[in-house]
This record gives structure tokens, sequence and C-alpha cells, in this order.
């Protein structure tokens, strides 16, 4: 078999790696075991189920999902390191099947010769399409190899469902700003793989601001510490200052996927800041939206929805916000336009909510289907011929605007279905008004006992 390449590359002595073909800083400071792993606690804290799996060293196949930069590929060495198993990384971006194919022979090699197991570890687990995915299953279900993938995406969406079933997932968190710090910290004073040999020291405000501007990624503040300590020694300062890590980060990318999970979470929490009444959240959010590349058309739609889905009546005017907003869009494009969006987002917060005509559509269709071969009515069919006019059609229709009150008296719904109500409007905005109207016209058409065409024996007074 070939030589097995290193767990973690990168560590190897310094003998062994030129100036220039050094790995980077986040490489070779990687954890070599729990006790130097920082974060996470949640999965390798004392008792958590993770810790238990590494150090029990019986291992089954997982796919650890989480950002960039929060340990997956270090948690799959350190299993594989336990288990004292081959650790075989592979990229779902650049290898194929053909690859997989000669793993899975040395697999079956090394298993006979030394009775030592495989660990695959497949990162970006979701770049393999179906089939990729599906040649694994027979090997991961026999265990001819302990298969761990780690993924940014949502498995559920990205990994198919059969593989998935023979896996345990472990989500992985965003490291929170102190344990960035202290990550960065560890690698400075570190002389034999970090950068404890230049004898650099670190600001409190510059240590911080690595923790708070690396959202959670310990590789960005690792890279960017490196470049920092270039900079100042460049510079001949004795200590990393804010300035260094200011141009060592140079500009925060939203962390966002317009096809991806993070889409539909962000628009939803759009939408619920929204419906909430949340005006500062909804602005956020449209903000980080916008910021992450989000096209602002798919946005206006959304928000017309949010208009009559979570405002409807009772603010008749969140419609015409929302078009109006989408029109001055398309009138003036970005940047200028968002700010159109962002009015628009900013009146649906404010105003009153309502679901009710949400909730009355809902129940109409479903009665639509329960009753898709209702007739209509004779009295409310259109006639326009004379043998329509003889079987019937629009006989005893009254025309509402000949009526004293407006309101004539009798029934629009098949008769199948009369005296149902689905709209029930709520007691906020101008949905009070609405209820206040509605109660008048249904006295004034008196449905439970006016039938078709027929008017009602007693007139009720108008209360307006």
């Amino acid at each position: 078999m070939p030589d097995e390449p290193s767990l973690f590359p990168g560590l190897e002595p310094r003998a062994q790696r030129s100036g220039a073909a050094a790995a980077p800083l986040a490489a070779r400071v990687r954890p070599r075991s729990l006790d130097e792993f920082v974060g996470q606690s949640k999965l390798v804290g004392e008792g958590r189920p993770l810790r238990q799996l590494i150090e029990s060293g019986r291992v089954p196949s997982l796919i650890f999902w989480g950002p960039p930069g929060t340990g997956k590929t270090t948690l799959a060495g350190l299993l594989a390191s336990r288990m004292e198993a081959a650790f075989i990384p592979f990229s779902a971006v650049t290898d194929g099947i053909p690859r997989v194919r000669k793993i899975l022979e040395e697999a079956k090699a090394r298993r006979v010769a030394t009775g030592r197991g495989t660990v695959l570890f497949v990162d970006e687990i979701h770049r393999f399409n179906r089939a990729q995915q599906d040649a694994l299953l027979p090997h991961v279900e026999r265990g001819a190899v302990t298969l761990i993938g780690a993924t940014t995406e949502n498995p559920s969406f990205e990994v198919v469902g059969p593989l998935l079933s023979r896996t345990r997932v472990f989500v992985l968190d965003p490291l929170a700003p102190e344990e960035v710090g202290e990550i960065c910290a560890r690698a400075l004073r570190d002389p034999k793989r970090g950068l404890g040999a230049y004898g650099l020291t670190i600001d409190a405000d510059a240590l911080s601001r690595l923790g708070i501007e690396a959202d959670g990624d310990a590789r960005r503040a690792l890279n960017a510490l490196e470049t920092a300590a270039d900079l100042a020694r460049a510079n001949g300062a004795p200590a990393i200052a804010v300035e260094h890590v200011a141009a060592a980060l140079q500009k925060r990318f939203a962390r966002y996927d317009k096809s991806g999970e993070e889409h539909f979470n962000l628009i939803s929490a759009l939408h619920k800041a929204v419906r909430g009444s949340d005006v500062d959240a909804a602005l956020y959010w449209l903000a980080r939206m916008l910021d992450g590349g989000e096209d602002p058309l798919y946005l206006a739609r959304r928000l017309v929805r949010m208009a009559s889905e979570d405002i409807g009546l009772a603010d008749p005017g969140a419609l015409a916000v929302t078009i109006a907003a989408r029109d001055a869009y398309h009138f003036l494009g970005s940047p200028e336009g968002d700010l159109a969006l962002a009015q628009a987002v900013a009146y649906l917060a404010i105003a009153p909510k309502s679901n009710a005509v949400y909730r009355a559509f809902g129940a109409a269709s479903g009665a639509a289907r329960e009753t898709p071969a209702a007739p209509v009515p004779l009295h409310i069919r259109n006639a326009p011929t004379r043998l329509m006019k003889e079987l019937g059609y629009g006989s005893g229709y009254r025309y509402d605007h000949d009526e004293a009150d407006g309101v004539a008296r009798q029934s629009y719904l098949p008769e199948s279905l009369r005296g149902r109500i689905w709209y029930d409007p709520g007691d906020r905005g101008w949905e009070v008004e609405a209820r206040r109207r509605l109660e008048r016209i249904r006295r004034l058409r008196d449905r439970a006992q006016v039938g078709p065409g027929e008017a009602a024996e007693e007139e009720l007074s108008s209360t307006e």
C-alpha cells in the first residue's frame, strides 16, 4: 500500500518543511488532543456525546455539520487517532468515484494485512451528487470504512436519505469571540508550532477585535493573526495593535448562500420579525440579506406576500406600500432602491396585524376542494342567451345597487354551503371597521331565512 497521508498535514517537524512550503498557522496549531480543543463544549465537554465516542474508540459513521473554521476536520482527525485507524482525507470537490474505489480497495487490504480500520474523511460531502453518495452506501453499511463527512450545508437537503440514516449527525456552532481569542492567544505564545518565536504580544483591543470580526471562524482569525504579526514585525512594533488586525482582516463578508439553508433561515427571520412587529430586527435581517447578495426583487415579492398574509385588512394600505416599493426598486435599482424596500419593511412591521383573510381564504380553498362540483345557484348565473334565460339562469337575481341599503337579500353560495362563514375580522386596525360593516351586511342579508332570489320578509334598519 502507498504511504498514508499525514493525519494533520503541516505538523511535520520544521526540518521537513522549508519556509516557503510551511503550512499556514491554522494548520500548524491544529489541536492534537481534546485537551487542546477549544469550543463545541456541548459536543466534547465532559460527559457529552461526541467526547464519549472519542474516548471509547468505537466510532460509527458520522457527519459534522457547521460553519467554516469550527473544528470539523480537527474532530475527524482526533476520532481517527483514537481509533488507531488510517485517516484518509478525500475532497468531494476534486476527487471522484475512481478515487473512492481505490480507497476502498486499500482499506480492504489494510484490514487483511494489519487489522487496522480506515476512516474516510469526506470534506464538503454536500458536493457529492446522488450517484456518488449512493456508491458509498454498501461500504458504509458493512463497515468497510468509517465515513466521516464534513459539510457547511444542511445534511437534510444535501445528503441522500439512505446515507443519512446510516450516520449520526453532529452540529457544530460558530465559536464565541472569547473562544476565538483564546485560540489566537495560544498560537501567539506557542514557540514550536505557532508564532512564539517572534516574541510578539497583542493588545487587548486587538485580540478582542480578532475574536469578534472572525465571525466564529478560527481559521479566519488565525490567518489574520499571522498576517497581523507580519505587519507588526515589518513596522518594528513589539505588539500587534488594532491597526495591524484591521489591515489583516480587511472586509467581513456575509455568511450567506442564496440557494442554501441560510437563505431560508434569513428570510424566515425577516418574515417573523415583521409578523412580530419588531421593526429593528426586520430592518437588520433585510440588511443581512441585501449585503449577502440576495436578489432585491425576491425580497420585494416576499414583502408583498407579508402584506397580505400578516397585515391583510387590518391595514389595506400595506399591500399598496409593498407594490410601490417593488416599483420604486425597479425604477431606481441598488443602492437607492434598497431604501424603498427598507421603508416597506418598516411599514409592515409597525402596521396592525391580522391573518383573518389568510385564514379565511385557506378555509374557503378547503371547502372548494371538498365541493368541486357544487352548482352555481341559478339566480347568480350568467344568462347571455334566450335558452339560458328560459332555463331559469339569472331568474330572481336582485341588483344590489337598486336596493335601498345597497345589499340584496339573497345567497351567493351553493345550496350545500349556505350559511358557511370563513372570514372573521380581527379587532385591530381597519378590521375593526370591517367587522362593523360585515355584521351589518350579514344582518341585512339574513342568510339563514332567505332562499336564493327570495326577498326578506323583515327589513332591518341600517346602523349607519
